[in-house]
């Protein structure tokens, strides 16, 4: 099982990082390997709304030369993805609403390529606005299908300075509960049960015919 990780935030080793990689420590202790990538720092071009990820159907958007491309791949190939951003103008960074308009966009017009997978979202804020950065985040897994743990409260933490939100034992705890449930529903929709071969869906006991008051 694998689980990318993206930081919304220009600060590298700043609170949204350290909110992140204490989720993905949890997650590495269930043997799932992670990979975090910085956004911040990269200039994310935002969608152009031309759709010609829907008309070329080749799982990538026209623009191509700012990374976008190769974090869909990575995507597509990983089992659960964690987002995270600190909190702007109560709201997403500007690096990860591109992030999210771009990935979405492509990977709704070819097919659905995040349906069934996992994913959850990490907040970082001084004092206010963290739900509604949260809310877009979950907006963005739930539109596209995909499966989102809880916690025990919101997945945020307070801070302002780097480094602040380690002062947070509530919010970093959350963090570490968030890992858990991660973790509990990749391995529980990754292992779960074979499905019923085909003959004997069509077939009662002793070979009957099920009907539909046979299997009520």
């Amino acid at each position: 099982m694998r689980v990318v990780a993206f930081n919304g935030s220009p600060r590298v080793h700043g609170n949204t990082e350290i909110l992140l990689n204490t989720v993905l420590e949890v997650l590495e202790q269930h043997n799932i390997s992670t990979e975090l990538i910085h956004l911040g720092k990269r200039a994310i071009h935002p969608c152009a709304a031309c759709y010609k990820c829907k008309e070329n159907k080749n799982g990538r958007c026209i623009f191509d030369d700012d990374g976008v491309n190769d974090y869909v791949s990575l995507i597509h190939e990983a089992d659960g993805i964690l987002l995270g951003t600190p909190t702007y103008f109560a709201d997403l960074s500007a690096q990860m609403k591109a992030f999210i308009d771009r990935v979405g966009t492509v990977t709704r017009a070819n097919d659905f390529m995040l349906r069934h997978k996992v994913g959850a979202g990490v907040v970082a804020v001084r004092r206010a606005g963290s739900l509604h950065a949260y809310h877009s985040m979950n907006s963005f897994f739930l539109i596209n299908e995909m499966m989102v743990p809880g916690a025990t409260y919101w997945n945020l933490g307070i801070g302002r300075d780097p480094g602040d939100v380690e002062g947070d034992a509530e919010g970093l705890e959350t963090m570490r509960n968030l890992g858990e449930n991660f973790a509990l529903l990749l391995e529980r929709m990754l292992h779960q049960c074979p499905e019923i071969e085909p003959e004997d869906a069509e077939a009662g006991e002793e070979g009957e015919e099920v009907t539909p008051e046979s299997a009520s």
